[in-house]
């Protein structure tokens, strides 16, 4: 796990003395990302820098920018190539001889002989940037599902990328303005989805993504899609089968590592599963890392120790307490534009605790999204059955004023009809939009500026969710939320979550469920066997219920919850306060601050029904507060 940046030299970059000085200043802003050593590569035409963490090959010879056997190539590269062994052997048996034990050298020298017809053969989490010295042309990639990130800056003459924006704003003619369409998706979906950024002329290179750019112009390729097309032959002995042993093979090729390894362990079935496998490939105790509370009602110590001494774990525990105020602006600045799922606040602090431990740690990111694990898709799969039941005219023209009746009933009863009807309303699509929106509608009516109302109003942010629904290759309903959570969620919010906070204390993290084989076997496998009834999950769970015990597999779904309501009016009011009654807040920009303030107001009389839209308006104005000074 690394940092990479660089930038094109030519004439529409100024300044070309300075430009060692630029790119140097580019690898300090994301040295978090990779501490262990850093070099840079410099000709008439680019500019490269790499930050390493060392992970294979703990030795110079596998520091980068570092330059193909025929001198053609040079490459700067962030991630891990879990399949880069076979393939060593595969081009050795070609007559290519290597110098490391990296899978650096292995990917450069693949790429020199397949171009960008290597990324089909790559198994792995990865973004690189490899320089044609030949063609005066630089390929830049992303792996298929969004694990490393990729930004870039282009306008004119003017290309510059970095693994984070801020090694971007190290190049000093960058100072972009914003996008107000960005600011009304974050405020929608707690992030911005790719492949905008918040900044205008700054953007993330999607997720199984290439992109190659030259003075001749720029193209970008979509090179993987995934398809959910179930093959119904198969008994569900076959498939548990052959979902256990792809799961097995997944976590076994994630534990090479020259440094030491261990896991993130909530006690869900997703870590103890991978928990529980690397028990089985480990000759020692793993070392194990879980976060708690003190509100029981978000704890998972408990389950988390259970599985550790099930597998005989080396176990850590941490409990997240007054140091939430103290770091959480510090944190927060680590993700360059607003960032509001609050999980990231124990991301953040279990990476600390298995840092001190480890430099790599496994985790079970990515079943939920492949499984069917969010309660999202239970409560949507029963308000599309009742869809289905009611003629779309009558839908559209009378449950809407139902809802608006039931909206009169007090209590949480009212509150739950009038949601029901009103998303039972809706279109599939827009109905998953609307009930997994972060800033309700009524709410931002009521806080809204009138300009910034007219700037956006040709603009729904809805039509991400829609467009994603509508084009999924999947012939079922709950198969077409998966593949949009795949595209959008899994890689604008669950992935940017772990990078940022992993790699702001030099960790690596690799996820053995979003090893494309794993992905791509489970959107063959039937939606019934994914949400079965009430259970989500089914096919997963019941795979390794020959590992885990039942108290695992079927307990309430906790994840990294957070108790919200409290931290704004005790750990942190202190520090989000004055954003929701300045004047010169960063909410301003959008917001009415009387009627910001008004929301405050009433959540510390007790009033718990704004507590996501405060939190997001708290981190967006958090974020404004570091970034400012780059915005025009």
């Amino acid at each position: 796990m690394c940092g990479l940046a660089g930038f094109f030299r030519g004439p529409d970059i100024p300044d070309r003395d300075s430009h060692r000085d630029w790119v140097s200043r580019m690898g300090d802003a994301i040295v978090h990302r990779g501490p262990d050593a850093s070099g840079i590569f410099l000709d008439d035409d680019i500019a490269l820098v790499h930050q390493r963490l060392s992970i294979l090959d703990l030795s110079d010879a596998g520091s980068q920018p570092m330059v193909s056997g025929s001198g053609r190539f040079v490459i700067v590269f962030n991630g891990e190539i879990y399949n880069f062994q076979a393939l060593k052997a595969e081009l050795e048996g070609q007559g290519v001889r290597f110098i490391t034990q990296t899978d650096t050298e292995v990917l450069l020298e693949l790429y020199e002989r397949h171009g960008k017809a290597c990324l089909s053969r790559l198994n792995g989490m990865f973004a690189f940037a490899i320089w044609d010295k030949e063609k005066r042309s630089l390929f830049i990639a992303r792996d298929r599902l969004g694990k490393k990130p990729l930004y870039y800056y282009q306008v004119a003459g003017q290309f510059i990328f970095g693994s984070e924006i801020k090694a971007l704003f190290a190049v000093p003619v960058i100072r972009p303005a914003l996008r107000p369409d960005a600011i009304k998706d974050f405020f929608a979906y707690q992030y911005i989805p790719d492949p905008k950024t918040i900044y205008a002329n700054i953007y993330k290179l999607p997720p199984g993504h290439w992109m190659e750019t030259s003075e001749q112009g720029t193209e970008i390729q979509r090179y993987w899609n995934l398809s959910f097309h179930p093959l119904h032959n198969r008994s569900l002995e076959d498939i548990e089968a052959g979902l256990y042993e792809l799961i097995d093979d997944a976590v076994r090729i994630r534990m090479v590592s020259d440094v030491p390894l261990g896991a993130f362990l909530s006690g869900g079935v997703d870590s103890s599963a991978v928990v529980g496998l690397m028990a089985g490939h480990s000759p020692k105790p793993v070392t194990t890392c879980t976060i708690g509370f003190d509100d029981a009602r978000f704890d998972e110590v408990d389950y988390a120790e259970k599985v550790a001494r099930q597998f005989k774990t080396d176990h850590h525990v941490f409990t997240v307490r007054e140091t939430v105020s103290d770091n959480l602006a510090t944190i927060s600045r680590f993700f360059d534009e607003p960032f509001a799922d609050p999980s990231f606040v124990p991301t953040f602090f279990v990476s600390q605790l298995a840092r001190k431990q480890v430099t790599v740690a496994l985790a079970g990111d990515g079943g939920d999204e492949n499984f069917a694990g969010y309660t999202k898709y239970r409560t949507d799969s029963i308000e599309n059955r009742i869809r289905a039941m009611i003629p779309a005219p009558l839908r559209h023209s009378l449950l809407p004023t139902l809802a608006s009746l039931a909206g009169h009933i007090p209590g949480t009863l009212g509150r739950k009809a009038q949601t029901l009807l009103g998303t039972v309303a809706l279109d599939p699509d827009m109905a998953f939009f609307t009930s997994n929106c972060f800033f309700r509608r009524s709410v931002w009516n009521r806080v809204i500026t009138p300009e910034f109302s007219r700037e956006t109003s040709d603009y729904e942010p809805a039509e991400i969710t829609r467009h994603y629904y509508q084009s999924a290759p999947a012939e079922d309903h709950l198969s077409r939320l998966l593949y949009t959570d795949i595209n959008t969620y899994l890689p604008g919010d669950i992935l940017v979550k772990v990078d940022r906070m992993s790699m702001a204390n030099s960790l690596e993290t690799r996820a053995p469920l979003l090893d494309y084989r794993v992905v791509e076997y489970a959107a063959a496998i039937p939606a019934a066997l994914k949400l079965k009834g009430a259970e989500k999950k089914f096919v997963l769970k019941d795979t390794f219920s020959q590992l885990l015990d039942d108290e695992i597999l079927y307990r309430k779904k906790m994840g990294f919850s957070v108790p919200l309501a409290q931290w704004l009016r005790s750990e942190i009011r202190e520090l989000v306060e004055p954003l929701f009654v300045s004047p010169s807040s960063g909410l301003s920009l959008c917001f009415r601050m009387d009627e910001v303030e008004k929301l405050w107001r009433a959540h510390l009389a007790g009033d718990n029904r704004y507590t996501q839209e405060l939190w997001s308006m708290a981190v967006f104005a958090l974020w404004h507060e570091h970034y400012k000074d780059h915005i025009k």
